[in-house]
């Protein structure tokens, strides 16, 4: 077991290792964060912020040779910095399972192989999958570049082949997945943390909603029946399984074909409709993904009550900084901001929890609340702050 007082590392420095490291130093934990970003959000909390970026070798060996167990906090990290990290300290979760996770052509190719169902799908590698897989998957489709895609991004919706053929190029003609558009029911997503043992901690089933891409709310417990939320947790265990996980990992599901589950995407780390678990749960994704990074029990993951999350974007700030003592005096209410210094459409910048005491009643509250902000305050709002707020900037 690693024990608070001992040094943790981070690669990635956004608001998921802001969360992470808040968490872990208030558990007696110091965290050396590696991100190349200056001003990130997680550095500015860090024992330590190491600005490299993250293949460098020499960043990555004084994080292995600092701290005493690694994780990440974005999938998107280069497998031959894992793999360089996993030489000389623990790193969590498995590089492999990361590998999985950011490629979606190797997350499809692995589910598939688990018999673990996905909306029908092609592979395209070059000019000539375009027409295979067009007459594979059809129309409605979304076409997805196979890497670096999040929150919308690297997807394109495409009706005719001609349509196929010309988001492809957009996308610099790099490997893709062509998905059949399934005609959604619900979206869910499952957040679990599992131990070296095997033991899994799941969280209770968030029901989401979307907007461009970019997850807008996710109300928990979700509004489906005992069976559906038993099966989609089942699923997300026997995925975690299957791929031998240790830490804590979302599992992105659809709902489809008279209440059919559907695996969409693995996020191999915290997630962004797990943090409602912040202010609901008697133990949030951070804790148990240090509890998991050190070796430490598992938490219980017992919902506390009913809460909506409801993302912050960076177009609230058209008219200058949101009116935040209006959420704040609202009973139920939690306001969690991310540190970031420039704010722009489609920026995620922050989030409400809204706690209630029914599904339905949070989903109001937190609907409230967004609408209280975005309308702009009278009062100027002071200027935003161009110094570092905290932390070693190394």
């Amino acid at each position: 077991m690693i024990r608070p007082g001992a040094t943790l590392g981070l690669v990635g420095g956004g608001q998921l290792g802001r969360m992470f490291t808040t968490r872990a130093r208030s558990m007696g934990f110091d965290v050396w964060v590696l991100d190349p970003d200056p001003d990130s959000p997680a550095g500015g909390v860090a024992s330590r912020h190491l600005q490299f970026g993250y293949d460098d070798p020499e960043g990555l060996t004084i994080l292995a040779q600092g701290c005493a167990a690694v994780t990440t906090e974005f999938e998107n990290v280069p497998a031959q910095a894992l793999d360089h990290l996993a030489q000389t300290t623990r790193v969590v979760p498995p590089p492999a399972a990361v590998a999985i996770a950011q490629d979606r052509i190797k997350e499809k190719n692995f589910l598939q192989q688990h018999d673990i169902p996905t909306a029908p799908f092609a592979t395209i590698r070059n000019r000539e999958d375009l027409a295979i897989a067009w007459e594979a998957i059809g129309t409605p489709a979304l076409l997805k570049t196979s890497r670096l895609g999040y929150d919308g991004k690297g997807q394109a919706t495409v009706t005719t082949g001609a349509e196929l053929e010309a988001a492809w190029h957009r996308f610099g003609q790099v490997e893709c997945v062509l998905e059949r558009r399934l005609n959604l029911e619900l979206e869910l997503s499952v957040v679990l943390a599992r131990d070296d043992s095997g033991t899994t901690a799941p969280f209770p089933v968030a029901e989401n909603v979307h907007r461009d891409g970019i997850l807008f709310t996710s109300v928990v417990p979700a509004r489906i029946g005992g069976a559906q939320a038993a099966a989609a947790v089942a699923l997300a265990e026997r995925i975690a399984a299957e791929m031998d996980y240790v830490g804590v990992m979302a599992v992105e599901l659809f709902v489809a074909d008279d209440g059919r589950l559907y695996a969409n995407e693995l996020a191999p780390r915290p997630h962004n409709s797990g943090h409602y678990t912040i202010d609901a749960c008697g133990t949030d994704q951070f804790e148990q993904q240090i509890r998991a990074l050190c070796g430490l029990p598992l938490g219980a993951a017992t919902l506390l009550s009913p809460v909506c999350m409801i993302n912050l974007l960076g177009d609230l700030w058209q008219h200058g900084e949101p009116p935040w003592e209006r959420v704040l005096a609202m009973p139920g209410v939690n306001l969690h901001l991310y540190g970031k210094r420039a704010p722009r459409p489609g920026r995620k910048m922050g989030h409400l929890c809204c706690l209630a005491t029914t599904p339905d009643a949070a989903f109001a509250l937190a609907h409230r609340a967004f609408e209280a902000v975005m309308i702009p305050s009278v009062e100027p709002a002071p200027p935003r702050p161009s110094f570092p707020v905290s932390g070693v900037h190394a």
